[in-house]
């Protein structure tokens, strides 16, 4: 029988669970050894969880007293609504648990957190090669078919 998956928000606590995960969530981005992310990159980004004055928030996935997944997401405004907009901003499971629900369970979770705090709409992106997610997400959402143009600066 597979084991309960808790799906809950991110606590302090769950720091040495959460880094391997944020590190392989970088790797399948292409950001590790010369490209990855730097230790202060890392270490605001997990002190936002915890700050109030922060719109940056996050939810674990724990199975059998272990980490598995999670998935952070931003509150924001915008100029056609009057209601909070909230981005999924990263989502990742762990290799050996992919296929088990756990990103579907994480994704219903943030919807309802998204609702709960009034939010309109919620949004997110993934890279064209990311099929398995893709798979999933066509499942979870309408997609409007938008076009994501980046620039560095």
């Amino acid at each position: 029988m597979p084991s309960e998956i808790a799906i809950r928000p991110v606590a302090e606590s769950d720091h040495e669970g959460w880094l391997p995960l944020w590190h392989g969530y970088n790797a399948f981005y292409g950001r590790s050894g010369d490209t990855a992310l730097s230790e202060a990159v890392t270490a605001t980004t997990w002190a936002r969880f915890f700050d109030e004055r922060e719109p940056v928030h996050g939810l674990v996935a724990e199975r059998d007293g272990r980490l598995v997944g999670f998935a952070h997401y931003v509150f924001h405004r915008n100029t056609i609504m009057i209601a909070p907009t909230c981005y999924l901003q990263d989502l990742f499971t762990a290799p050996a648990c992919r296929g088990c629900g756990i990103a579907r369970r994480l994704t219903e979770r943030f919807y309802a957190e998204a609702r709960a705090a009034g939010a309109h709409s919620v949004y997110w992106h993934t890279h064209e090669t990311n099929a398995a997610a893709m798979a999933l997400y066509d499942k979870l959402a309408t997609n409007t078919r938008f076009f994501v143009y980046r620039a560095s600066l």
